[in-house]
C-alpha cells in the first residue's frame, strides 16, 4: 500500500475524519508514522488516551493552518499530507466570515506553500458538496479552496509534487447533520420530526468510505483530479420514518443556504468527467494538465450529465436506513 514506511500528515486531524483516518490506516497499513496537525490541545490530549496503544507511530503536533512557518516546520519528513482542517458549520461561516476565510482559503494556500517547499509527494484536500454551486459561505470558501488546490499543481512543476481533491457530502452521523439533530429530539421524548421540505434528499456515506476515497485518491492521483464516491442516496422523510416508526413530520421550511439536494457533478463539470466502478473523477481543465495527465481509463459520462442526490439511481429504503444506522457512531 502507498502508505507503507511512508509518514502522513492529517490537519485537522481530531475531528471525526481525522480519527476514523488515523485508526484505519494504522490498523490496515504499515505506515511509519501519523502525525496530526491541530490547534486545540485538549482534543489532541483526549485523542492520544484514546489511541495510545499505537505508541511511536502516532505523534500530535501543535499548530494552526493559518501558521505557515508552523506548518512548515510540521512537514519535515513528511511524504503524504492529507487536508481536513476547516471551519465547517454553515450558520458559524456565515456570522464569521473573516474567520472562515482565514482558516478555509488562507489555511489552504499556507498547506499549498508549506507542501511546495518541502519533501511531500502528494497531498490530498476533503471538499464537501456544498462547494458545487454555493449559495453559503463555507460552500464559496471551499470552491476557491479547491480551486487553489487544483491550480498548485501548475506550481509543483516537473516534480513529483501531485495536489489533488476528494469531494462527498455530510458523512452519517457527523456532528451538526440531521441524524444527530433527530436523534437528540428523541432522545428527549419528542414525537414529531421535523422536516424543512418533503423533497429533500441527501447521500449516504460513512466515515470510512470517506477515508477509503481518500486513500484511493493517495494511491491514484496524479494532480487535478476530483475523487467523488458512487453511494446512494436517501429521502430525508425516509429517515424519519426510519429513526423513528410513526411519527409526524412538521414542515418547518428550508434553512438559510441549505439546498434540497446534494450535489457533487454539475453538468459543466460532465465535460472532463469520467465514470469508474466505484466513483467518478473530474479531471482538471487546465493547460498544465496536457503533459501531466495521462488519458483516463474511465467511461466518458455523457453529455448533459450531473450527479446529485436527487437524480442517483441507488436509492435507500426506510428498512435498508435504519440497517444502516445501527452501524453510526453518533457525534
Amino acid at each position: 500500500m502507498i502508505l507503507d514506511e511512508k509518514t502522513v500528515l492529517v490537519t485537522g486531524g481530531t475531528g471525526s475524519f481525522g480519527k476514523c483516518f488515523t485508526r484505519y490506516v494504522l490498523d490496515n497499513t504499515k505506515v511509519k508514522k501519523v502525525i496530526i496537525y491541530s490547534r486545540d490541545e485538549y482534543k489532541q490530549f483526549v485523542m492520544q488516551n484514546e489511541f495510545k496503544e499505537y505508541g511511536k507511530r502516532l505523534r500530535f503536533f501543535i499548530g494552526d493552518v493559518r501558521d505557515q512557518e508552523r506548518l512548515r516546520r510540521a512537514l519535515n519528513g513528511v511524504d503524504y499530507i492529507v487536508h481536513a482542517a476547516a471551519l465547517k458549520q454553515v450558520p458559524a461561516c456565515e456570522y464569521n466570515p473573516n474567520e472562515a476565510i482565514k482558516t478555509n482559503i488562507h489555511g489552504a494556500m499556507n498547506v499549498i506553500e508549506a507542501a511546495l517547499d518541502s519533501s511531500v509527494k502528494k497531498v490530498v484536500a476533503l471538499s464537501t458538496d456544498k462547494a458545487v454551486n454555493p449559495v453559503n459561505l463555507y460552500g464559496g470558501t471551499k470552491l476557491v479552496s479547491d480551486k487553489l488546490f487544483i491550480a498548485a499543481n501548475a506550481y509543483a512543476g516537473a516534480g513529483d509534487l501531485a495536489f489533488s481533491i476528494v469531494r462527498y457530502g455530510n458523512v452519517a452521523g457527523s456532528r451538526g447533520s440531521v441524524i444527530p439533530f433527530f436523534q437528540n429530539i428523541i432522545n428527549h421524548g419528542g414525537t414529531e420530526l421535523p422536516i424543512t421540505d418533503e423533497r429533500m434528499t441527501r447521500f449516504w456515506i460513512s466515515l470510512e468510505e470517506g477515508v477509503q476515497l481518500v486513500i484511493k485518491a493517495l494511491e491514484e492521483s496524479v494532480g487535478g483530479e476530483t475523487f467523488i464516491s458512487k453511494i446512494p442516496s436517501f429521502k430525508i422523510t425516509d429517515l424519519a420514518e426510519a429513526m423513528l416508526p410513526g411519527c409526524k413530520k412538521p414542515v418547518v421550511g428550508i434553512r438559510e443556504g441549505e439546498k434540497l439536494h446534494e450535489i457533487m457533478v454539475t453538468v459543466e463539470d460532465s465535460m472532463t468527467t469520467y465514470e469508474y466502478e466505484k466513483h467518478y473523477i473530474v479531471y482538471p481543465q487546465m493547460v498544465w494538465s496536457n503533459s501531466r495527465m495521462p488519458k483516463p481509463t474511465g467511461q466518458k459520462v455523457p453529455e448533459g450529465f450531473s450527479y446529485s442526490s436527487g437524480n442517483n439511481t441507488e436509492w435507500l429504503s426506510v428498512e435498508q436506513i435504519r440497517e444502516l444506522l445501527k452501524t453510526v457512531d453518533i457525534h
